[in-house]
């Protein structure tokens, strides 16, 4: 358990997949009412179910993270129902075999798939925060805890657009601490290495895909979303009050600075 959550009201866009509804849970069972965003409304209604089910409070709310309206009404709909913001959890990412299937290298990638990354990483991102700060300063500050990636911080062979789009997290993230800082708001990133998440676990359960990775990392095992619903947590609560402006790699050792 962390210091400081219950009681806070928390955003959570794209928290219908691993990492986003291990960490709606896990918020909700230190305390907060969440509010869960996702393209995927139905399975946004599932997390918020979930939560409801162990005792929590918790709505839904169907949103694309590239269009502020929707944004925009999310942040709404949790100082309507809650009565105000003090934590945003930015987890939105173009993972379709549009964007990320096509992210080929710098050469050859179709720059409508550029575009659809871009979309959800760096404008979804920029979105997030044009609309939560307005709201966690009616609160006094709060925090707000982006999802980038490791890939921002090594650089890989292919997906250039996915870290390019991660690499403006990073930056958004320093701005929002220079600028309002001052005022008691947080920001910082979380910057995964490979998890297993419902997608891709039986491709992770295979020795022949499984050992390589390994070989890579300092860790004996893959993460699992609760490892970066445990970092989400820490670092808005009061226990990460004085930790601001920072990209944290959760990720088993494949990075060490």
């Amino acid at each position: 358990m962390v210091r400081g959550l219950n009681g806070k009201v928390a955003v959570v866009v794209g928290g219908a997949g691993g990492i986003g509804s291990a960490t709606c849970v896990r918020l909700a069972q230190e305390g907060c009412a969440v509010v869960v965003g996702d393209l995927d409304g139905d399975a946004a209604d599932e997390v918020a179910d979930r939560i409801r089910g162990f005792g929590g409070r918790a709505l839904a709310r169907k949103t694309d993270v590239g269009e502020e309206e929707q944004v925009r009404d999310l942040v709404g709909e949790a100082v309507a129902s809650f009565g105000g913001l003090d934590i945003l959890h930015a987890n939105a990412a173009d993972l379709s075999a549009e964007a990320i299937g096509r992210d080929s290298d710098a050469v050859d990638i179709p720059l409508e798939a550029f575009d659809l990354s871009i979309r959800a990483g760096a404008r979804g991102h920029l979105l997030c925060a044009r609309h939560a700060i307005p709201a966690l300063l009616e609160r006094g500050g709060g925090a707000l805890v982006f999802t980038s990636s490791g890939a921002s911080l090594t650089g890989e062979a292919q997906r250039p657009a996915y870290a390019m789009s991660k690499g403006a997290i990073n930056a958004l993230v320093r701005h929002i601490t220079w600028r309002w800082g001052k005022e008691s708001i947080r920001a910082n990133a979380v910057a995964p290495g490979l998890v297993r998440t419902a997608k891709n676990f039986a491709y992770l359960q295979s020795e022949d895909t499984l050992a390589p990775i390994l070989a890579t990392i300092r860790s004996p095992r893959v993460g699992e979303p609760d490892d970066i619903a445990a970092m989400v947590a820490f670092l808005a609560s009061d226990d990460g009050e004085w930790i601001t402006g920072q990209v944290i790699a959760v990720d088993g050792g494949s990075t060490m600075r």
